[in-house]
């Protein structure tokens, strides 16, 4: 998965109807209405804005009047076939006088975004894991070290019986992660379910 480093912007014409094609990092769905009610203004004249959003938690396709599946849909497959989150894409559409009819608008709406993608600069994005482990109070500092070799984040620390360690690391790494604590620690530690 990857997200945009920065906003990218492309235009296309088809049958003399202009596709503003851009996409816009973000990361919620508040974000993204504040920045649609932007867009809107700057394009007064504009017949649709259409819009795909996908970020965490979050998603909404809006063909914003043109016929369902021809607008949105193009442009979210479009999302999908490259990896992209945390964005949203508009296509800013104005009339040129001529109907494209529903092949013409989903291959217009859908190469429009694609245009705009050429032009991305693309950051890969880390998905974070979490594990909680229980370990004796005299393994917790070689636990900790162990942390740090892989960046991991101790989100929370229980003393009780035991020590309970509430970790967030690279998705990735948590299996290799927990077989070395494993191994360093002899064996003597328990991955506590994600609902403790």
């Amino acid at each position: 998965m990857y997200q945009l480093k920065s906003a990218v912007h492309a235009e296309i014409e088809v049958k003399k109807s202009r596709f503003l094609g851009q996409l816009y990092p973000i990361y919620s769905r508040s974000e993204a209405q504040a920045l649609l009610h932007q867009i809107r203004a700057q394009h007064p004249h504009a017949v649709h804005v259409c819009s795909v959003l996908l970020c965490e938690g979050d998603s909404g396709l809006d063909d914003d009047g043109e016929p369902s599946g021809t607008a949105a849909k193009p442009m979210y497959n479009v999302l999908v076939h490259k990896e992209l989150f945390n964005v949203l894409a508009v296509v800013v559409r104005y009339w040129g006088g001529t109907k494209l009819g529903a092949g013409g608008l989903t291959r217009a709406y859908g190469q429009a975004i694609s245009d705009a993608f050429k032009l991305a600069e693309l950051v890969a994005i880390e998905v974070l894991s979490e594990i909680r482990l229980r370990v004796n109070f005299a393994d917790e500092s070689p636990l900790r070290r162990l942390c740090e070799t892989y960046l991991a984040s101790i989100l929370e620390v229980t003393y009780g019986d035991k020590v309970s360690l509430h970790i967030k690391l690279k998705a990735a790494d948590i299996d290799r992660f927990y077989q070395e604590a494993h191994n360093l620690l002899r064996g003597d530690i328990e991955r506590l379910s994600q609902d403790l």
